[in-house]
């Protein structure tokens, strides 16, 4: 296959379980604050003391630096959506309205400075097989052109129903969708065996709650299932690594050449359009939405008991 060796039917079967239980999961989290509380605070203490300094070492293929510090930078932003969601007043606090945006554009710049690291690296390193090139570049430069399209944390609203989600109207589709293929593009760069769930399944878990169930609120899914996979494949390595249902990587230099051109191109295509609304509406991005003219914001804001900006 392209992207990936023979995929045996049991390992597809367990794709959509994975996928599955990590929609599941997150919309337990969702509907329940102190599930949430329990899930990522108390469980991650419990793994920190007694699972993960002795499954997360770094001949494991998680105990590199970067999965270390993605398990508590995913955590944080759980913890610090859940205290904006919940905690009065602090929906209204602009610092805390920069929060999403600086813990976001956080994980981005860890995996783009991963990336730029991997393009020097060639062979099994730390228990994951690196296939280094100008691959890496290019899509660490699409992940910079992800980081600085992000825009609107100040408008960010909290829905007015029991559930309270952070919903970020200025957060759409074309943007989201820039960022799945860099995402999917650099855990194929950098950790390509373990690509095939944490990867693609992680990816769509967190994409589907956004266009489909709690629209909207597409970083509280992403954050939350992005916590769930990580506490999960660092108490249980083997599973995506040695396992029946692991699936490895081809280490094809096409296919790293194909996805590194298809998460630049996208990325460099939502960077034009929003330098495009930014001139076009004299917005200033550290400061305004720059899509409150469009139809999806409008609704998302409605939907979620606020009224429209008016677009100038």
């Amino acid at each position: 296959m392209f992207l990936f060796e023979h995929i045996p039917w049991y390992s597809v079967v367990m794709w959509f379980v994975v996928l599955g239980a990590l929609i599941l999961v997150n919309e337990m989290a969702r509907r329940n604050k102190w599930f949430s509380l329990f899930l990522f605070l108390l469980v991650p203490i419990v793994l920190t003391i007694g699972v993960w300094p002795h499954t997360a070492d770094k001949d494991s293929g998680v105990g590199t630096w970067f999965h270390w510090v993605k398990v508590y930078s995913a955590l944080a932003g759980c913890l610090g959506f859940m205290a904006l969601r919940f905690i009065k007043g602090l929906n209204t606090n602009k610092y805390m309205l920069m929060f999403p945006a600086f813990i976001l554009s956080l994980n981005i710049l860890e995996a783009v400075i991963r990336d730029f690291q991997v393009s020097g690296l060639h062979g099994m390193i730390d228990g994951v097989m690196m296939v280094g090139g100008p691959w890496n570049i290019m899509n660490g430069i699409a992940g910079i052109l992800n980081i600085v399209t992000i825009s609107g944390w100040m408008g960010i609203i909290i829905s007015k129903d029991k559930y309270r989600d952070m919903v970020w109207p200025d957060q759409l589709w074309f943007w989201i969708i820039a960022y799945d293929l860099w995402n999917f593009t650099y855990v194929y760069n950098c950790v390509s065996d373990h690509s095939y769930y944490a990867g693609a399944a992680l990816l769509i878990s967190c994409t589907i709650p956004a266009f489909f169930m709690k629209k909207g609120a597409w970083l509280q899914h992403r954050a939350q299932t992005l916590a769930i996979w990580m506490m999960f494949t660092m108490s249980f390595p083997a599973f995506v690594g040695d396992s029946m249902f692991a699936v490895q990587s081809s280490h094809s230099e096409v296919a790293l050449w194909f996805m590194s051109s298809v998460s630049l191109a996208s990325n460099i295509a939502v960077f034009v359009y929003h330098i495009y609304k930014i001139i076009k509406h004299k917005r200033n991005p550290l400061k305004e939405e720059v899509y409150t003219d469009l139809k999806q914001s409008k609704e998302l804001v409605e939907s979620n008991g606020y009224t429209p900006k008016i677009a100038s």
